[in-house]
């Protein structure tokens, strides 16, 4: 696993990007190309064990989504499973006035977004805010949220530090940031499992399903080259973030990181 001081970039870099501008156009043109079999091969390749995850991050943020006038963004938002799983949790188990938005750089993912709150039985998922905007470059005003997450997006970003800077300065005093991100696992035998289905299985199948066998061949070599659970930690606090911390799930393949923007 790299670490962030060995990575030679501050950022995602897919083959053939040369540039920063490059490697932005690169991710969102691949997920412009795979979002039609986006759900369908998240909850394939992972079990549909993606449900969980994100499941899981929802209720960490219980706290948070109890506040009666709480506001969230929900960055690098695809197809919007993750905002719409914290408006469901919002509305059924916490504050029914939480407001919720999803912000993506990718057309065809939020076109799908938008569907899929507004589809029968999405009840109040359906007040979620969508806008097409890059998560390095939103527009909203600083201290605006009281939660900002990221579900597999993160990695995706061209410049980690200016990310988590960006995403500090959006946060009012006290807001938190969640991150849920894949990461290697460091067992020796779900480790060399895990890196097996990684590097064979999730390309082919991903590949020939969605068409792009780019896009899935990108997905494990993103995630080897990610900077570790505690290197991101490091990172965050790097950025101005306190009580930095994360939790490792199905053996170690899966990270929620957490921190939060100083009270004062």
């Amino acid at each position: 696993m790299a670490s962030a001081a060995q990575s030679p970039v501050p950022g995602t870099r897919p083959e053939g990007a040369a540039t920063e501008h490059d490697a932005r156009q690169y991710v969102r043109r691949m997920f412009g190309d795979i979002a039609a079999r986006y759900d369908f091969l998240n909850h394939l390749l992972s079990g549909n064990l993606d449900r969980l995850w994100r499941r899981r991050t929802a209720v960490a943020f219980d706290h948070i989504l109890r506040l009666p006038h709480a506001r969230v963004l929900d960055l690098c938002c695809g197809t919007g499973d993750l905002a719409l799983t914290l408006k469901r949790r919002a509305t059924h188990s916490c504050s029914a006035g939480a407001a919720v938005f999803g912000s993506d750089f990718s057309h065809p993912m939020l076109v799908r977004a938008v569907e899929k709150s507004r589809t029968p039985g999405a009840a109040r998922t359906s007040e979620i805010g969508w806008l097409e905007a890059d998560a390095l470059n939103p527009p909203f005003a600083p201290g605006s949220f009281d939660l900002i997450t990221m579900g597999w997006g993160f990695r995706n970003l061209i410049n980690y530090e200016a990310g988590l800077r960006e995403f500090l300065h959006l946060l009012r005093p006290g807001g938190e940031l969640g991150i849920l991100e894949c990461a290697e696992p460091r067992g020796l035998l779900f480790g060399a499992l895990f890196r097996f289905y990684f590097r064979n299985v999730v390309p082919r199948v991903g590949g020939a399903i969605s068409g792009s066998k780019a896009a899935y061949a990108y997905l494990p070599d993103s995630v080897q080259k990610f900077p570790s659970p505690d290197a991101l930690a490091r990172m965050m606090g790097d950025a101005g973030f306190v009580g930095v911390g994360y939790q490792l799930w199905t053996g170690g393949s899966i990270a929620l990181h957490t921190g939060k923007r100083p009270s004062s």
